[in-house]
């Protein structure tokens, strides 16, 4: 009897562990200026946090793309704090530095097509929705209404024009 609880208790958790959390963000304007929208979706996966979606109303070029400390967006995107940044690291491109060595929320940018949309599809390292030390539910999105040029502190990217919850939708 012992030896099938502890089988049934261990195909339980085996089970409950591999079940990655899912989450989105809806993109809004951040001002009555602004025409950014986009559906952002997340996923954790085994390499990482899974960001995809596509941004619309942009103007043509790169566009700074962070996940920021707060989930508020009011104030023109400012109530979302700064770059999410648990580990205390500098302002880069985890995408290209990798982890531990930028802000985990620094994503580089977004590039915008003449049409104004752009598509989003980056696994963070690092980073997950609900687990860990450097979750992502409860914060924004920010879409920056220039180039990040990965300076310090935080890459001259200019005013907030979107800005999106990132809520939890399942398990």
């Amino acid at each position: 009897m012992k030896r099938a609880a502890a089988a049934f208790c261990f195909a339980f958790l085996s089970a409950t562990a591999t079940h990655a959390a899912s989450g989105s963000a809806k993109i809004a304007p951040t001002s009555a200026a602004s025409k950014v929208a986009g559906d952002l979706t997340l996923k954790d996966t085994d390499k990482g946090l899974l960001i995809s979606g596509t941004m619309t109303g942009l103007t043509p070029g790169k566009h700074g793309f962070h996940i920021h400390e707060f989930g508020g967006c009011s104030d023109e995107g400012k109530a979302a704090g700064s770059h999410y940044d648990p580990g205390n690291h500098p302002h880069g491109n985890a995408l290209k530095d990798g982890h531990g060595k930028a802000h985990v929320g620094d994503m580089g940018n977004l590039e915008a097509g003449e049409d104004g949309i752009a598509a989003v599809n980056v696994t963070l390292t690092g980073l997950s929705l609900s687990g860990g030390k450097a979750n992502v539910a409860g914060r924004a999105f920010i879409i920056h209404e220039k180039s990040d040029d990965f300076s310090q502190p935080v890459g001259n990217a200019g005013g907030r024009v979107g800005c999106g919850h990132v809520i939890i939708t399942g398990n």
